[in-house]
């Protein structure tokens, strides 16, 4: 096992890797900007490194800085959380470089996954069911219109690259696509410097299906199931949860298994989410794959009581598979997350300063992941989530009842949040009766007054 791990990065994610490595006896590293220099990961840590100031490309962004702070501290390994450099195959390379191990996938499987079109050939090469579309770049406008015919209107484009819904755009016809194609060029190119599109069939009225992955260094490869995440806006997820009412047992064993077997042929390892769309009749597309531990890995915590981030670290440091999980993998209940966010919840602005009250919900079934505190300020530099709100049932039923009575527990004063937006989400009737899908918000907000 590491003795001792530098986490490249901030707020909740950090906290929850700092409370994995103490109980697995392992010493931590913190690193900050100076916007964070009271968060609670610096408290908590065993070290502490300031990197820079506020702004994400003079600190969690900048490698040299974060490398620095490695060699400084005498780390054995980097653990990335998700987002900022997590994905980042240029600095697994530095890590690998360095002689730190870094806790995710190798950097040229990282790279293939990254690459979405890449991603997609791996996939439907290894048996993955994926969406009609383009073989890989689409070089102009002229090539985008050759495919968007072969495969039928509608279409959407995508940003290689890209994440987060920046670089896409659904195309319905023929007229619309070269404006739409150049918005989505320039888009990608001026978010992640790379103007690289493809294409795929636009499926209408999906559900947002993806599946938790872990894999050894030793060829060994698991799935821990389905998530939900069709309740998302703009592509953003809001709320998610397991399992997921349209899977069966055996759509969730037969994709299980065949994902397996794909995920081993490309050597991946670590842990690793892979994103599907699923149509009317219930059919999965792969889309992309995630090479890091997400968002809301805790939903998937709570059904199979295997601590992923644990995980991550115990396979980093060479563990096989039998020694990391203890047996096979057992789902019980429901688990729902809700992303709590510094936002205001019907104009979705971005709400920082200071959190003049803050009141976490407990009681039977509900877990907090946050990094947040009475008196503490939410900076405007990063990203809005300030808490994730975890509800666990025997049932959906269970867990919607004990989610609604944290919900009116929670208690942040000072800022916005959306709280008040996750109570009317869950007091819909569609969404409690499941009939939703990932224009659920967009028709949500209409029918109810929001602004979107």
């Amino acid at each position: 096992m590491f003795k001792k791990i530098l986490i490249a990065n901030r707020g909740e994610i950090a906290l929850r890797i700092i409370c994995a490595c103490k109980e697995l006896g392992v010493r931590t590293v913190a690193i900050y900007s100076e916007a964070d220099r009271h968060s609670l990961p610096v408290r908590f840590a065993d070290e502490a490194i300031c990197i820079g100031p506020p702004q994400l490309a003079l600190s969690y962004l900048n490698i040299p800085a974060v490398i620095s702070a490695a060699e400084i501290a005498n780390v054995d390994a980097v653990h990335p959380g998700y987002g900022l450099l997590a994905e980042n195959a240029n600095f697994a390379e530095v890590c690998e470089t360095s002689g730190i191990k870094f806790i995710g996938p190798r950097p040229e499987v990282t790279r293939l996954m990254g690459e979405k079109e890449k991603a997609r050939a791996a996939m439907k090469k290894a048996g993955v069911p994926i969406l009609p579309g383009s073989d890989g770049i689409v070089a102009s406008e002229g090539e985008a219109l050759e495919w968007a015919r072969q495969v039928g209107f509608p279409v959407i484009v995508k940003a290689s690259a890209g994440g987060g819904g920046r670089g896409m755009r659904i195309v319905s016809d023929e007229e619309e696509l070269p404006a739409l194609f150049q918005a989505a060029q320039s888009e990608a190119a001026g978010a992640f410097g790379n103007g690289d599109l493809y294409m795929e069939k636009y499926v209408e009225h999906p559900r947002h299906i993806e599946f938790q992955v872990l894999a050894d260094e030793h060829g060994n490869v698991v799935s821990l199931g389905e998530r939900e995440c069709s309740i998302q806006r703009r592509h953003q997820k809001l709320l998610e949860e397991s399992p997921s009412l349209q899977v069966t047992p055996e759509l969730r064993e037969q994709v299980g298994s065949v994902l397996c077997k794909s995920l081993a042929q490309v050597g991946y390892t670590n842990a690793g989410t892979v994103e599907f769309l699923m149509d009317r009749d219930r059919h999965l597309h792969f889309i992309e794959m995630n090479t890091r531990i997400q968002v809301e890995h805790p939903v998937t915590e709570m059904v199979t009581d295997v601590d992923l981030v644990k995980s991550q670290i115990m396979i980093a440091a060479g563990a096989q598979m039998k020694d990391v999980l203890h047996g096979p993998i057992e789902r019980r209940g429901h688990a729902i997350e809700c992303r709590i966010n510094a936002e205001h919840p019907e104009k979705f602005t971005p709400s920082a300063g200071k959190i003049t009250a803050f009141h976490p919900a407990g009681g039977t079934g509900i877990r907090v992941d946050t990094a947040a505190y009475a008196e503490g300020v939410i900076p405007p530099y990063y990203d809005s989530l300030i808490a994730k709100l975890i509800a666990y049932g025997r049932n959906r039923d269970e867990a919607l009842s004990r989610m609604s009575r944290a919900l009116d527990m929670f208690i942040v004063e000072g800022i916005y949040t959306t709280i008040p937006l996750h109570k009317r989400i869950l007091a819909d009737p569609e969404f409690r009766e499941g009939k939703f899908d990932t224009g659920f918000i967009e028709r949500f907000l209409k029918k109810n007054g929001g602004r979107d």
